[in-house]
C-alpha cells in the first residue's frame, strides 16, 4: 500500500499550516490537520456551479461569474461547462500556494480550467473583489470554507454575516444568484440570507457522484436569488 505523501505546505494569513497531501492520485488540502477539500469528493462542488449558473446557461452579451475559492478546480471547471463562450469567470483565491498547486501539470487539478480564455484568476480576498464590483456579477459562488464560518481564514466569517451578505448582494445584477457551499445544513444561516434580500432554496448534494453508492456524506448548497 502506498503511503500518503506531503506534497507541499504553506501558512495561511492567520498563521495556520495548510498542507497538500497525495495518496494514489487523490489530493487533499488540510488546514491545521483538518480536511478542507479532496479531489475524491467533488460532486457537490460541481452541483453548486450548475445551480448558480442555471439562469445564465444560454445568456449572451458577456455573463460574469465570480467564484470565491479556487480549491482544486472542480467548481471552476463546472462553471465553465454551464456558461456560454462569451462569458467570464473571475476566481478570487486568497492563498497563492493553492494557485501554484493547481498549476502543477502532474497533479492534474485545475490547471486546464485555469487556462481557459474565459477565466481571470485574482490572487486576493474575494471580499475585496465584491467591494470593487458593484452590480457586476450574474452569479457569485462562495466555496471557501466548510460551512457558513471562516475555516481557511478567520476573516472569511464576515462574508456569512449580514454585512457580508449585503456586500455580495450589492455586487450582483438585479436577477443575480448567490450560491454558498456548506458541509452541513444551517437553518439560521438560510434565514439570514432570506433577511438579506434573497429568495433562498436549500439543496442537498452527495459528496460522491456515484448515485448507486450508499456511502458518502451529504453537503448543503444555499442558493439565493436576488428578490
Amino acid at each position: 500500500m502506498k503511503k500518503t505523501v506531503l506534497r507541499d505546505q504553506t501558512t495561511t494569513i492567520d498563521g495556520k499550516i495548510m498542507t497538500l497531501h497525495e495518496h494514489e492520485g487523490v489530493f487533499v488540502i488540510r488546514i491545521a490537520g483538518a480536511e478542507l477539500m479532496s479531489s475524491r469528493h467533488h460532486n457537490s462542488e460541481e452541483k453548486i456551479a450548475e445551480l448558480a449558473c442555471a439562469h445564465i446557461r444560454t445568456k449572451r452579451l458577456g455573463a460574469r461569474v465570480l467564484i470565491g475559492g479556487l480549491g482544486l478546480g472542480f467548481t471552476l471547471r463546472a462553471a465553465l461547462a454551464n456558461i456560454t463562450d462569451d462569458a467570464v469567470v473571475v476566481v478570487a483565491e486568497i492563498m497563492p500556494a493553492v494557485i501554484k498547486w493547481n498549476l502543477v501539470p502532474e497533479y492534474k487539478l485545475g490547471g486546464d480550467a485555469m487556462s481557459d480564455p474565459r477565466v481571470e484568476i485574482i490572487a486576493g480576498d474575494v471580499a475585496d473583489v465584491l467591494r470593487k464590483n458593484r452590480g457586476t456579477f450574474d452569479s457569485i459562488i462562495l466555496d471557501i470554507d466548510n460551512g457558513a464560518s471562516g475555516m481557511s481564514a478567520d476573516s472569511n466569517s464576515r462574508l456569512y454575516k449580514a454585512h457580508g451578505l449585503a456586500l455580495a448582494r450589492s455586487a450582483l445584477k438585479p436577477d443575480g444568484c448567490l450560491a454558498i457551499w456548506s458541509a452541513s445544513d444551517d437553518p439560521l444561516f438560510a434565514k439570514l440570507m432570506g433577511q438579506s434580500g434573497f429568495t433562498v432554496t436549500v439543496e442537498r448534494a452527495r459528496a460522491h457522484s456515484d448515485k448507486s453508492s450508499r456511502g458518502g456524506s451529504w453537503h448543503t448548497l444555499f442558493i439565493g436569488r436576488v428578490c
